[in-house]
């Protein structure tokens, strides 16, 4: 019998009093928090199981003081909001029918069949919530131990329920995978061109998901030797491929924390029309798409002058750029952009009227103090006096 450790989250008291409202014999706690506490590694959301229809889990959490919100109410998931956090209770559930896409789901009231509709045998786990055993009823705990990330059942069979699990895979054997299940990679290799068939937003938020892991390279190149890579992300080719492992260790040189959207731009060209063009298909959002496209203009004379690089473009923007070509960050650290110390006004004080001349001053002063690495007030001034001199 194997029985999930205690953790911090395990001995939450709100979490205990959730329990209690929906009955120690309703609930199980199952998926991420399962699985990440037996391998030791961080908790970020809790799921709890629960053949207890919505309706009846509204009713006693209601009763019990409990604050619901119907987060997934026609899937069967409403979350409790707790003092330390949110959790997520879902009704036990089979599926009725798929299309690769969406799944039309019904009610069920047995674990072993809300199990079985899972995708991964280590994501199929439940640990009873007093006394912490864990009910395994396809050798996930065998698979996490030995590292192997497999479907549940016939591995085409679940994806073509769900063609996203295909990206799920890649993103599971980064993180708990030691070795590739045979039967996981052929079938992720027949079937990766259903994954033109997905929103783009699924795609994305999967893609920048593995990206965001601390070493993606090695599934990113598995990826692409599958032809996966090449469906999600045509634009990228070897080269670019080679560009993310420079890129992670770089990041790691510098003690950066990895970011996800940088690790894109590695994998694209440095063209920005095309970085334009994959954050429009992916749907990403109006800061991801303008930082995309800044790195993809990168250029070979950004580390001459990190700091006017970072003026022009931000400190992120700057950081991104310096690592995807391999160039130290030390000219950036602790140092804040500055704002030029000189106002439109002072040059209207000076006898030059209002109106484009007043602009056009300003930014020659600007460009000018740029290029002389920030100087102070007085030097503005000078070179203020200049500018207005050879005008």
């Amino acid at each position: 019998m194997t029985r999930l450790p205690l953790a911090s989250w395990t001995t939450r008291e709100d979490l205990a009093r959730l329990v209690e409202a929906l009955g120690t014999d309703n609930a199980r706690y199952v998926g991420g928090a399962v699985r990440d506490t037996l391998f030791g590694k961080d908790i970020h959301d809790i799921d709890i199981a629960t053949p207890l229809l919505p309706a009846e889990v509204i009713d006693r959490c209601r009763d019990a003081g409990i604050r619901t919100v119907p987060t997934g109410i026609d899937h069967g998931t409403v979350t409790a909001i707790l003092p330390d956090g949110p959790v997520e209770i879902t009704t036990l559930r089979q599926d009725v029918s798929t299309d690769g896409r969406r799944a039309t789901v019904a009610f069920a009231k047995d674990w072993r069949e809300d199990a079985a509709r899972r995708d991964f045998t280590i994501n199929a786990l439940y640990a009873h919530p007093e006394s912490l055993e864990i009910s395994d009823y396809f050798d996930g705990l065998q698979d996490l131990e030995k590292g192997r990330v497999r479907f549940i059942g016939d591995a085409a069979e679940r994806i073509r329920e769900d063609h996203l699990r295909i990206l799920r895979y890649f993103r599971f054997q980064a993180r708990f995978g030691d070795a590739l299940d045979d039967e996981a990679v052929a079938a992720c290799r027949e079937l990766a061109h259903t994954l033109k068939g997905l929103s783009r937003e699924r795609v994305a938020m999967e893609l920048l998901a593995i990206l965001a892991l601390p070493a993606p390279s090695p599934t990113i190149a598995l990826m692409k030797e599958l032809g996966v890579l090449e469906v999600i992300l045509p634009e990228s080719r070897e080269r670019e491929a080679e560009s993310l492992h420079r890129l992670v260790q770089a990041e790691r040189s510098e003690g950066i924390k990895p970011d996800p959207v940088r690790r894109l731009a590695a994998l694209l060209p440095p063209i920005a029309r095309i970085a334009e063009s994959v954050a429009a298909r992916l749907r990403l959002s109006r800061q991801q798409r303008a930082r995309l496209v800044c790195a993809a203009e990168r250029k070979e004379t950004d580390a001459e002058n990190p700091r006017t690089l970072a003026y022009y473009e931000g400190l992120e923007g700057a950081r991104d750029r310096l690592l995807l070509q391999g160039a130290s960050l030390s000219p950036l650290a602790g140092w804040e952009i500055p704002s030029l110390p000189l106002k439109g006004g002072e040059i209207v004080e000076r006898g030059v009227g209002k109106g484009p001349q007043v602009a056009k001053i300003l930014q020659a002063v600007e460009r000018r103090w740029v290029d002389e690495d920030f100087p102070d007030r007085p030097r503005v001034l000078e070179l203020l006096e200049q500018e207005l001199a050879a005008r």
